[in-house]
């Protein structure tokens, strides 16, 4: 008997904690520092919607239709003779190598976290703030302790089951994410100089835009990579549900509720940068060495960079805790092993992976896969965000549109099924064609900056 979440709110909050991860409150921030503020924001919600949204769409559809995870669901739904099972390979690869970075990620979150609740960066200057996460980076012991802990708490969640671990738990992280995004935007809406942050974030300019093109790029490649799509990481959420409501009414929230934490989480750190005269597009060290810096010389800074911290962490970890139930339910279907025995295999499977990332700033640091400065992460976070998210998702478009897999019509008849809004046949080209060319385009422009 296939599992049920218990209802409608837990499936949406859960799909919506996969999609809501680092790339909504770490990343998006900083890149719209980086691309003009306003004027990227609407092009990012522009390609978004016609983007990411009838991915999802796709993903959620294969997932209910085939009441399977990615480890089978192709198998179910291909035409006899065809290969389109084949991406089960890319599923798993990419869930598990998805986790061997972000666990230590999610580990640093945590780390910075307790230092802020217990003041540790109470009287330090500039300089000592910003050599923390250098030192932090150093401490084999540090790195490896947090990534364990990360990977014992979401294991120990998915143990409890569907409905009395996932859904229960992430419900609570999702509500408690949602509410100290709320309560940390209204602090930093008030601080003095803080409008000035505003007006650069909601009022677009779009002379500040110095190159459109790589505008247009960074946009298309932040709204579609913000939601997961194309390691089946959503469509598992989707074998979960019932065929009472139209899948293209669920995406469409889940899409929101990612968009609205993508756009809370900037009026947190934007207004606070402009306030403090920061630089909004300084680059992944924002959050680690900026902001902290921003909390020390604020009054009552240790608490509110600790309620910072506390949502970056749930941000995080609903990712996890929704793609290591995806890796067990896949590894389940695969093997025909029990849960228990699943947990535990996952388990040292996901410490031991990710290992190399942990000890990749310290004592693997000699190795830099993509050249001199790079570390293992750069490689892992590459594969994935450059190769196996794109081609898995350009891989679901054409399953669900090529008369070769399970074409157009089939696609249409489970995403229509049930009450609320329909996916529009008439996109059919669209989503057939352009779509496609769309998704290699993003596919070869990550190579060109990459290398370039």
């Amino acid at each position: 008997m296939r599992d049920r979440f218990s209802n409608r709110l837990g499936f949406i909050l859960i799909s919506a904690g996969c999609a809501i991860g680092i790339g909504n409150v770490w990343r998006f921030p900083y890149i719209v520092g980086q691309y003009g503020g306003a004027a990227f924001v609407l092009i990012y919600l522009f390609f978004l919607v016609i983007l990411g949204l009838p991915v999802m769409v796709m993903e959620y559809s294969v997932g209910r239709a085939s009441q399977k995870s990615a480890a089978l669901s192709f198998d179910v739904l291909e035409p006899k003779g065809t290969k389109w099972h084949f991406m089960k390979y890319v599923a798993m690869a990419g869930n598990y190598i998805l986790m061997m970075f972000y666990t230590s990620v999610c580990g640093w979150l945590f780390y910075y976290f307790y230092k802020m609740l217990i003041g540790d960066f109470n009287g330090l200057n500039v300089g000592q703030i910003n050599n923390e996460f250098g030192l932090m980076l150093s401490n084999p012991l540090i790195q490896v302790g947090m990534m364990f802990l990360v990977v014992c708490i979401g294991f120990f969640i998915c143990s409890k089951g569907l409905q009395n671990g996932v859904e229960k738990v992430s419900k609570y992280m999702m509500l408690s994410l949602l509410a100290l995004m709320l309560v940390l935007a209204v602090r930093s809406l008030i601080l003095p100089g803080a409008m000035e942050g505003v007006k650069f974030y909601l009022l677009p300019d779009f002379a500040k835009m110095q190159n459109v093109s790589d505008v247009v790029f960074a946009a298309m490649g932040q709204a579609f990579f913000t939601l997961s799509l194309g390691i089946g990481a959503i469509a598992i959420f989707g074998s979960y549900i019932d065929k009472g409501k139209k899948l293209t009414s669920e995406a469409i929230t889940v899409v929101c509720l990612d968009t609205f934490v993508a756009l809370v989480a900037g009026f947190i750190v934007i207004p606070s940068c402009f306030a403090y005269n920061v630089d909004p597009g300084q680059g992944p060290g924002l959050i680690f060495q900026t902001l902290p810096n921003i909390f020390a010389n604020m009054q009552f800074g240790n608490i509110w960079g600790a309620l910072f911290f506390l949502f970056l962490s749930f941000a995080a970890l609903t990712t996890i805790i929704a793609v290591f139930e995806n890796i067990i339910t896949m590894t389940m279907e695969w093997t025909g092993w029990s849960h228990s025995k699943t947990i535990k295999v996952s388990f040292v499977l996901v410490f031991v992976l990710s290992l190399p990332c942990a000890l990749g700033f310290n004592v693997l640091s000699f190795v830099q896969p993509l050249g001199a400065g790079s570390t293992i992460q750069d490689l892992e976070d590459f594969i994935v965000s450059n190769n196996l998210l794109p081609l898995g998702s350009l891989c679901y478009v054409l399953f669900c549109t090529s008369k070769y897999g399970w074409g157009f019509k089939n696609f249409l008849k489970e995403a229509n099924c049930g009450e609320g809004i329909s996916f529009p046949k008439q996109v059919g080209f669209y989503v057939s064609y352009i779509i496609p060319v769309i998704i290699l385009v993003i596919f070869i422009q990550g190579y060109i900056s990459k290398f370039l």
